[in-house]
């Protein structure tokens, strides 16, 4: 996890302004920095924040590479098939550092190939000088973030990591200025033109939810052909894993005590034994008092025997940290934000209490496997696997979003099997029927996937969903009341009407009024409310569902 930054065909070069705002984004890489105006394209500014993870010595960018001395690469990204892909082209590394099989793969088949034949996550701005041509692309679903400020009548287009570093560039009298999320699965290609200004040449959509890797894939097909799904399924969680145990520095893993996150760290305690890191798993649990995600989480950490910690929270917390949290997730969705608050405290205290910096987490598990409580109510399984695709599209709007920000708001690098392209199309390729809710327990299929593997105890493995509010919330004092009790002291009587979604409850409203303060005009970040499908409520938490068995 790191910070880029780039402004191309900005008059004024390297400013006050761009240090500023190149600055807003020093918590993604506080180990070092980086920022320079290119030479020989005096309208070309790029910036690095840096957290090494691999090849601390050599890893510094922009990356420019003795072979290629006009290719200039900037990327937050880990690309876990680097060295088969040396391995595969006979490439000539210069460094230890995965990302720079990205120049390779460009130089030797184009850009629109490198992007599919790379397995990782990366959000990367590539300069080509000697064509004179600049690519920006992201991950297949959006697990590195990236922004784009682009300016069509000035020439102008700025990216960024966070949008915190963009806002400030914003021309607010240019009716042409836009400033949003790049999207996943998709690259550009801009001509840098004479005099320095740049024009957009053409997008290109390289991915969709589900689709297979153009790539070799980690676990080859003979590998797994004899197994049955649910085999299958368990081997290919297992390697999804296995490939994002690269890492100079220490891992842990984020625990709630739920199915997803309990797997993933049962598979990481696992193969870090084989694998013999020298050093013990840490786990991470938080939760208000009595919670049950926190009596849960005990449970695993015990019968996996990590070095666990809790961390407990209260109003003084919600109240201190809440708009904070506003800030950095860069939403006022609802349920992001409510969800993000645990999880910011959490990686606040990993970062100041322990040496772990890279955290595996189990995001992407309820998208995929059908996990939401509201998927009992799918008139069908088409439309059942229709939602899946829909939610793993906007992911980056949503949970991937708030599992980034709240992490790297602490310089963690976030781990998101889940989320790998093999297992994805694995998953989301199988018989419809058999990924739906069965018997009213979700995730039926990923469960019985682990079943008889001793890696969890059955108490676990079959643990009812919990709506995430409620999970980290005592059982005396849920965090609603705690939000509300702080909205209602904070929100003034009056406050604007803004552009976009429209707020329509007290908590609602005050989301977005902080929300507006830090990025004015922008209501486009969030474009609709996280809400369950095919039920009738007012409010996103799964608590208000029906079927939602939580006590």
């Amino acid at each position: 996890m790191c910070g880029i930054w780039a402004t191309f065909g900005k008059d004024g070069g390297l400013s006050g302004t761009c240090i500023k705002c190149f600055s807003a984004i020093v918590h993604r890489g506080p180990d070092a920095w980086r920022i320079e105006q290119d030479a020989r394209e005096p309208l070309a500014i790029f910036g690095f924040q840096r957290l090494a993870i691999v090849d601390g010595l050599h890893g510094m960018q922009p990356m420019r590479l003795h072979l290629y001395p006009r290719v200039s690469l900037i990327c937050n990204g880990e690309i876990y098939n680097c060295e088969r892909l040396r391995h595969q082209y006979n490439f000539k590394y210069e460094t230890h550092c995965d990302v720079e099989a990205i120049i390779h793969c460009y130089k030797s088949f184009g850009i629109s190939d490198t992007v599919k034949n790379l397995d990782g996550v990366f959000a990367f701005c590539l300069i080509d000088g000697e064509k004179r041509k600049i690519y920006i692309a992201r991950d297949p679903y959006g697990v590195r973030p990236l922004f784009k400020l682009e300016d069509e009548d000035n020439g102008y287009m700025a990216i960024c990591s966070e949008a915190k570093g963009l806002i400030g560039l914003k021309e607010k009298e240019s009716k042409t200025s836009r400033l949003g999320q790049f999207p996943p699965g998709h690259l550009e290609e801009w001509d840098i033109l004479e005099g320095g200004k740049v024009k957009r040449n053409y997008t290109e959509k390289y991915f969709t939810p589900g689709t297979p890797p153009h790539f070799t894939p980690f676990v080859a097909e003979e590998e797994i052909s004899q197994m049955n799904i649910y085999e299958k399924t368990a081997h290919l969680l297992e390697a999804a894993c296995k490939k994002r145990l690269m890492s100079d520095r220490r891992i842990g893993c984020l625990l709630s005590g739920g199915l997803d996150s309990s797997l993933i760290t049962a598979l990481v305690v696992k193969l870090a034994k084989l694998h013999k890191l020298p050093y013990k798993i840490q786990t991470f649990a938080i939760g208000m008092g009595d919670s049950p995600d926190l009596i849960a989480a005990r449970t695993v950490a015990q019968y996996l025997g990590t070095d666990h910690h809790e961390v407990i929270f209260d109003e003084n917390d919600v109240k201190r940290e809440l708009d904070n949290v506003i800030y950095h997730l860069e939403s006022y969705d609802i349920t992001t934000i409510r969800a993000s608050l645990p999880m910011y405290l959490l990686s606040k205290y990993i970062k100041e209490n322990t040496d772990t910096t890279v955290v595996f987490s189990g995001e992407g598990a309820d998208e995929v496997a059908q996990g939401y409580i509201y998927f009992r109510d799918a008139p069908d399984s088409k439309a059942a696997h229709e939602e899946s695709l829909r939610l793993l599209s906007d992911i980056y709007l949503y949970d991937g979003l708030r599992a980034d920000r709240t992490t790297s708001a602490f310089s963690l690098e976030l781990r998101v099997p889940f989320l790998d392209i093999q297992f994805t199309n694995h998953y989301l390729s199988l018989e419809p029927s058999l990924r739906q809710p069965q018997n009213g327990v979700e995730k039926h299929l990923l469960r019985n996937s682990f079943a008889k593997s001793g890696l969890l105890p059955d108490e676990i493995l079959f643990r009812h969903k919990e709506a995430f509010s409620d999970g980290v919330a005592s059982v005396k004092k849920s965090l609603f009341k705690t939000i509300d009790e702080v909205i209602k002291e904070r929100l003034p009587q009056t406050i604007e009407k803004y552009n976009g979604v429209q707020p329509n409850t007290t908590e609602s409203k005050y989301y977005k009024y902080i929300f507006e303060k830090f990025f004015p005009g922008q209501s486009n970040f969030t474009p609709y409310y996280w809400m369950p499908k095919w039920v009738q409520v007012s409010d996103p938490s799964a608590r208000f569902i029906k079927h939602y068995a939580a006590s």
